[in-house]
């Protein structure tokens, strides 16, 4: 008991930290999940630990949702917003609705795809937090239709584990000219409806399968998942602005590198 306990806390902790920052909270848990011997029916916890992490950044922009629902009647600005964040979140749900067996079964198994792009992942990241344009847009809400769609086509990128949804919005973003805070906000923005989408799938196709016996083991990963990301969500977008992406660029290599060698040595 003790043991599960433990790693449930672990894999929350992993969840939390990792779900709103550019180095891929799935490419994470998959890694831990495969060295910890950890496996849940289903992908019950992991797909509950998820949720939390969800149900926190509801949490945090929760005042700027509804501000942005209730103004969207009579204020342009607001219904732009809206339909720019819809159309982001539109390439996700057909690339996703098209291949969610192939990506579950096929690419979510296989550890060293994982690891390889966690490091190229992070090489990436530290490239064009390096020669990113100069930015045009610094207001997450008020980004063109055109570049929202293009960001939504870099989102569907992360459906390979190790890519990370945050950072390939978030670099696609940058490309476009869109300001370090500004790219990271929209990221978040746009996980609202994407990961809600997702998470509702997943529990949908896995119905018939899911397991809720480790009740207590769940509820530690998800109490765990949503306080910690609570306070990275409201951590980040400061840290991001003052310091950029290099920390998370550098992070994904050393993660990838160190289960990369462990994958090759046999573990």
């Amino acid at each position: 008991m003790q043991d599960t306990t433990l790693i449930a806390a672990l894999l929350g902790l992993l969840e939390g930290l990792t779900e709103f920052l550019p180095v891929s909270s799935t490419g994470h848990l998959l890694l831990a999940g495969h060295f910890l011997g950890f496996e849940s029916k289903g992908k019950t916890f992991e797909v509950v630990i998820q949720l939390g992490a969800i149900l926190a950044l509801t949490a945090v922009y929760a005042a700027l949702v509804t501000r942005l629902v209730l103004r969207a009647r009579q204020d342009d600005a607001a219904r732009r917003a809206i339909v720019s964040i819809l159309l982001a979140f539109l390439p996700a749900v057909v690339v996703g609705l098209m291949a969610h067996d192939f990506i579950k079964n096929v690419l979510f198994e296989t550890p060293m795809l994982i690891a390889v792009m966690l490091i190229l992942g992070g090489i990436v990241l530290l490239v064009i937090d390096r020669i990113a344009p100069r930015p045009v847009h610094h207001d997450a809400l008020s980004l063109p239709f055109g570049k929202s769609l293009a960001i939504g086509v870099c989102q569907c990128l992360a459906m390979v584990p190790g890519v990370s949804r945050s950072g390939a919005t978030i670099v696609g973003a940058l490309l476009m000219g869109v300001e370090k805070r500004a790219a990271a906000e929209f990221s978040f923005l746009l996980s609202l409806p994407t990961m809600g989408a997702a998470v509702a799938y997943d529990l949908f196709k896995n119905r018939d399968v899911l397991d809720f016996s480790a009740l207590w083991e769940i509820a530690v990963g998800f109490a765990v998942a949503f306080v910690t990301a609570v306070l990275v969500v409201r951590w980040v977008l400061s840290y991001i602005s003052r310091n950029g992406y290099a920390l998370f660029g550098w992070w994904r290599i050393l993660v990838g590198s160190a289960a990369l060698l462990a994958l090759l040595a046999g573990f």
